[in-house]
């Protein structure tokens, strides 16, 4: 499989796969202020991936933070992840903290990790197995951390982009957001948007809290001979867009700014647009 997706039908047929991990990537409070109908249920035998804590760099007043490369390895490994899981993850939104998560493993070199298409409401519109949250113990794994840096980017990376226009850098809020037309949900963060840079609504590239089709996809996103950059306001949606272009074949190489608004948005010495 090269897609960075799968489809609820497949995963119900390898549930019994031996080297098969489900990870549930849900956020119990988010910016996009969507609440999820399925508060306390999980796919059956999922494991709880909890990204603003055991995977982020909780020392890093931004959320949401790249973690470093031996902090989420022992992180995994508490999780009973090894070098050969193959790993699913999902959210209780359809499509939302889910990418996040394939980014995080791919940039830690685990290659071996798919998004589920549809998250936890397209498992239970199927009548799949579900059970309450809870947390559980594991048997510790072995997975090891093989970081690459070439899938982030910071604010020195970007603010030189900004002048040399060697990758395009695509922004995945909403348009009234990147345009500056309406206030930052987090407070204290200037509105509008990095000088140069496109916008992609994340929720442009989702139907129903799945995909669209690639032949819909390619209509909205535009092909460039350039890398790919890819912001939001902390690097969650914005891996949403990262795996839409992979979806369409784009074999370009592609970056996350980890820090994204949060951060360009709070240091009034970076220039923005509006």
């Amino acid at each position: 499989m090269k897609k960075p997706i799968v489809s609820v039908s497949w995963l119900k047929e390898h549930l019994d796969d031996a080297d098969l991990i489900i990870l549930d990537a849900t956020q119990k409070v988010n910016q996009a202020k969507v609440e999820s109908q399925f508060d306390g249920l999980q796919i059956k035998g999922a494991r709880f991936f909890d990204i603003k804590n055991d995977f982020s760099d909780t020392t890093n007043p931004l959320p949401n933070t790249l973690p470093n490369a031996d902090d989420f390895a022992k992180a995994a490994r508490k999780l009973g992840i090894n070098k050969d899981s193959k790993i699913v993850v999902y959210d209780s939104l359809g499509i939302y903290s889910s990418p996040r998560v394939w980014w995080l493993f791919k940039i830690m070199g685990h290659s071996t990790v798919w998004v589920l298409d549809g998250g936890l409401p397209a498992w239970i519109k199927e009548g799949y197995a579900t059970e309450p949250t809870h947390q559980s113990n594991y048997i510790k794994g072995n997975f090891e951390s093989k970081f690459n840096p070439d899938l982030v980017k910071s604010k020195e990376q970007i603010l030189e982009n900004i002048h040399n226009k060697e990758a395009v850098l695509i922004d995945a809020r909403s348009s009234d957001r990147f345009s500056g037309e309406t206030e930052e949900p987090r407070v204290g963060l200037r509105s509008g948007h990095i000088p140069g840079s496109i916008n992609i609504p994340y929720t442009n590239l989702l139907n129903d809290g799945k995909f669209l089709p690639k032949e819909e996809l390619a209509k909205i996103l535009p092909q460039h001979n350039k890398s790919l950059l890819f912001s939001c306001g902390s690097g969650v949606t914005a891996c949403i867009d990262f795996i839409a272009y992979e979806l369409i074949g784009n074999n370009n190489p592609k970056a996350v700014y980890d820090g994204s608004w949060t951060e360009w948005g709070q240091i009034e010495s970076l220039p923005i647009e509006k």
